[in-house]
């Protein structure tokens, strides 16, 4: 991997925000792989902010996104769908018909998901995909076991990760779906390039594990170190366990 330190969550927003607008003003048909959660909202941020003031185009871009909530409808105000469209898909000309979501209330989540892996076969697959990573490890959806599905795919929450998603239902954790529909890590790894960001002290002992560590299903975020363009950008404090390079 290479790995980028950053001063703070800002920094690495800014600079993550830069390689995306180079991306789609080189190629403005790129396919992106877009993800959830607290730390890429400061990137989402600045990428509006870029498309206001005419930096950026996303008309002939495409999205597909890593993961949605199974059971919950795409206008739910608790969806990942929603949750996009707050922060980013409400605000830049994306057109609708090129925004590509797993669809959490399918009545068939494993046809739904079959469904998701020929659609992004036929945009030619996801040119760059930017990451999150949970303090288990988990990328996308796709949880610490002995063994992990390659392929979209159901998959079950574990309980620190329902804690982490418990703010978009009100803090009740009980509320937050036990399963999930996900991109799978072969999904992932078939991406062309692939930006990884983290910040705060709470992901420094996976984010050591995941670059210094052994590559293992039980972090699953280590398998990165297989693909050949991988980027790790961090800050000072989720860089903090790493030996300086």
């Amino acid at each position: 991997m290479n790995v980028r330190i950053l001063k703070d969550e800002q920094a690495v927003a800014r600079a993550v925000a830069a390689r995306v607008i180079k991306t789609l003003t080189a190629r403005p048909a790129t396919v992106l792989g877009l993800p959830t959660g607290r730390t890429p909202v400061a990137l989402y941020a600045r990428l509006v902010a870029a498309h206001a003031a005419g930096r950026v185009d996303f008309s002939q871009a495409s999205t597909f996104n890593l993961d949605e909530f199974l059971g919950l409808p795409g206008d739910h105000p608790a969806s990942y769908r929603a949750f996009m469209e707050t922060h980013l898909f409400g605000h830049v000309n994306l057109s609708p018909r090129r925004i590509h979501f797993l669809n959490g209330a399918a009545r068939d989540p494993v046809a739904e998901c079959a469904r998701y892996e020929a659609a992004i076969r036929r945009a030619g697959g996801i040119d760059l995909l930017l990451l999150g990573i949970g303090t288990n490890g988990h990328i996308g959806f796709n949880e610490p076991a002995a063994g992990l599905v390659a392929d979209s795919h159901p998959a079950r929450l574990a309980a620190g990760t329902r804690r982490s998603n418990a703010e978009l239902f009100d803090g009740r954790v009980q509320a937050v779906p036990r399963r999930a529909l996900s991109m799978g890590v072969g999904t992932i790894l078939r991406s062309r390039a692939i930006v990884l960001v983290a910040t705060g002290a709470g992901k420094a002992d996976v984010i050591k594990a995941t670059v210094e560590g052994l590559v293992t299903t039980r972090v699953p975020a280590s398998l990165l170190q297989l693909h050949g363009a991988v980027d790790l950008v961090v800050d000072e404090a989720a860089a903090a366990g790493l030996r300086r390079r």
